[in-house]
């Protein structure tokens, strides 16, 4: 156990974790030849394509020093804050991390928060300043950075790069030296950590986990404890590339095991694993459920793919545990899921993975976040849906999430970044000057306001330089109103949103010029109207597309003509009676992107 070292990999988006990973295992021969290409641990083609890490990849080196083999278990994390979820599974697996901070970017939102995620757990941080290689990089200015926000010496700080190889023996000398054994007791009771699991149609769910005390067998007969499930270990083994098995494995390593279980639900991210015979007294604890921060609705465009849909989102559940859902059902859409996620760009690759993974096509619709509801009587009603609010005379008021938000960003965008964030409803609380003109702005804002557009925003008015990191803080009151679009007098509950009441008038009025582009034009006129209660505070006529019926008319009276368009006008007018109008996908992704 004294030769085994578990350590993760964090670090804000683009930093490099990926590639340095690669480096690693080409210098310990894990993955030679024809395997060695880039983001090796990246394995699905989404990843490749966007260049970004979406799940935490664990894989087993070995390693020589000082004429002793180590075996070393790495997991890849994410960098984005959408998948901090997955960040927080890897750093409970292991004793030792890596902090990877670019040179020509220096430290970012993401990587403080990654960092204290770390530091909470115990974690030995060894810091790894990366991309020196490049001709932008400002090593001298990084290494301060880090010394004021590690406290570590000058000299701990490893100068490496991914791209050539630089400082590569350097950073796994550290990680033998640094980074503790596991602590762990082979003789006691099995115990063992789930912090992943994937699904696998010919083997069924396949679980990794760390083992914290005892061993496990193939063959031994084991149970989860959360679901007090039972089941023989028909394989067990190590992850390499690919998985390989083995008869044992003992006390601090990471490994997997097949059991033939079917069901997604049996399997849970943070369980624990014990024999059945010698069972442990108590699962391990530290493993905290998810808090979704976007609520949005998921539909199958075919309403008899319903039960599908559940299917590939329970499939999809085991390969990311912060994807929550439960039914629902809508006048316009029929049967759905109402979905919880992480944010904007973990609901855009869930919906991705929905379409190439399990070929379902969705409608999703606006995301918003849940609001708590107090009614006359003082009751508390949490609403997730805009069409889940009661009757606005039964409410009394309604209080709304705020996050607090720390965006790190140069000086010389202080002012727009301000501007947006007022716009936004935020609340400046205080900015710190980190380091020469690095500051950062802490704000409290509504999630609501953020959940939409924000981060685009933000970059953009920053040339991408800004970082934004933020926690959910509490529930305030706030003036909201719901806003209806309504379809020739017909209300389409998929684009009603929760609004605040200063902001409703111009975004009502935005939604209806937007869907007035994107309906197509029918046989009769489309009202598009946006509302709040009774009251219509915008509207957009989409015309008729017409035959000129007038045309055979040259010259003669105009009572002919008039006679002619009267006729037509009556039939549009039976047209409307019984036309349906289609709201094409587009419409609903709209509403995201209006500007």
């Amino acid at each position: 156990m004294k030769n085994i070292r578990n350590f993760c990999i964090i670090a804000h988006i683009d930093h490099g974790k990926s590639t340095l990973a690669d480096r690693l295992l080409e210098y310990t021969k894990t993955v030679e030849g024809k395997d060695l290409q880039a983001q090796v641990l990246d394995d699905m083609d989404l990843e490749r394509e966007r260049g970004i890490t979406i799940k935490s990849h664990a894989i087993q080196m070995k390693y020589n020093y000082k004429g002793e083999e180590y075996t070393l278990n790495l997991i890849d994390t994410p960098g984005h804050v959408d998948f901090s979820y997955e960040v927080s599974r890897s750093i409970a697996a292991c004793e030792g991390a890596l902090l990877i901070i670019d040179a020509a970017q220096g430290i970012q939102a993401q990587t403080i928060s990654n960092l204290y995620m770390a530091i909470e757990n115990d974690l030995e941080i060894i810091p790894v300043m990366n991309k020196i290689d490049l001709p932008s990089a400002m090593p001298d200015e990084v290494e301060d950075q880090i010394v004021e926000l590690l406290g570590c010496p000058r000299e701990d700080i490893i100068r490496a790069s991914g791209k050539t190889g630089e400082g590569v023996f350097q950073i796994l000398d550290a990680i033998i030296d640094k980074v503790p054994a596991p602590k762990g007791d082979p003789d006691a009771p099995l115990q063992c950590l789930i912090f992943d699991s994937v699904f696998n149609s010919f083997r069924g769910i396949i679980a990794y986990f760390k083992v914290v005390n005892g061993v496990i067998r193939k063959g031994d007969h084991v149970k989860f404890i959360a679901t007090g499930k039972e089941y023989d270990a028909d394989e067990v083994g190590i992850l390499k590339l690919e998985m390989s098995p083995r008869s044992e494995i003992r006390t601090g390593d990471v490994g997997y095991i097949i059991s033939g279980i079917k069901t997604s639900r049996e399997v849970r991210v943070g369980d624990t694993i014990t024999h059945v015979a010698r069972s442990a007294k108590e699962a391990i604890a530290g493993f905290e459920e998810v808090k979704p921060m976007v609520f949005a609705g998921v539909y199958p465009i075919d309403s008899e793919d319903f039960e599908n849909l559940r299917a590939s989102l329970e499939k999809l559940q085991l390969n990311d545990a912060s994807l929550t859902f439960q039914p629902e059902s809508s006048a316009a859409l029929g049967f759905g899921f109402r979905c919880g996620f992480l944010g904007l760009l973990h609901m855009e690759i869930v919906q991705e993975r929905l379409d190439r993974e399990f070929n379902m096509d969705v409608i999703t619709t606006v995301p918003n976040v849940s609001y708590k509801v107090f009614d006359k009587k003082g009751n508390c009603l949490e609403v997730h849906n805009p069409s889940g609010l009661p009757e606005p005379t039964l409410i009394d008021h309604i209080d709304e999430p705020y996050i607090r938000a720390s965006v790190i960003t140069n000086t010389t965008f202080i002012g727009p970044i301000m501007t947006l964030c007022l716009g936004k409803r935020g609340i400046l609380l205080k900015q710190e000057y980190i380091s020469g003109d690095r500051v950062e702005i802490h704000y409290d804002m509504p999630l609501g306001e953020i959940v939409i557009d924000f981060y685009d925003k933000l970059k953009s008015i920053s040339k991408g330089y800004a970082s934004f990191d933020y926690h959910i803080h509490d529930f305030r009151p706030s003036k909201l109103v719901k806003l209806d679009i309504l379809l020739n007098g017909e209300p389409v509950d998929a684009l009603s949103t929760l609004t605040h009441v200063d902001n409703s008038v111009t975004f009502g009025r935005r939604m209806c010029e937007k869907l007035k582009e994107l309906i197509p034009r029918q046989q009769f006129d489309i009202a598009i109207q946006a509302a709040i209660g009774a009251k219509i505070i915008a509207r957009e006529t989409i015309k008729a597309v017409r035959k000129d019926v007038t045309a055979k008319c040259y010259g003669g009276d105009i009572s002919r003509k008039r006679k002619l368009l009267e006729k037509q006008k009556e039939g549009k007018k039976r047209m409307k009676q019984i036309g349906t109008v289609e709201v094409p996908q587009k419409a609903f992704l709209a509403v995201l992107k209006l500007d």
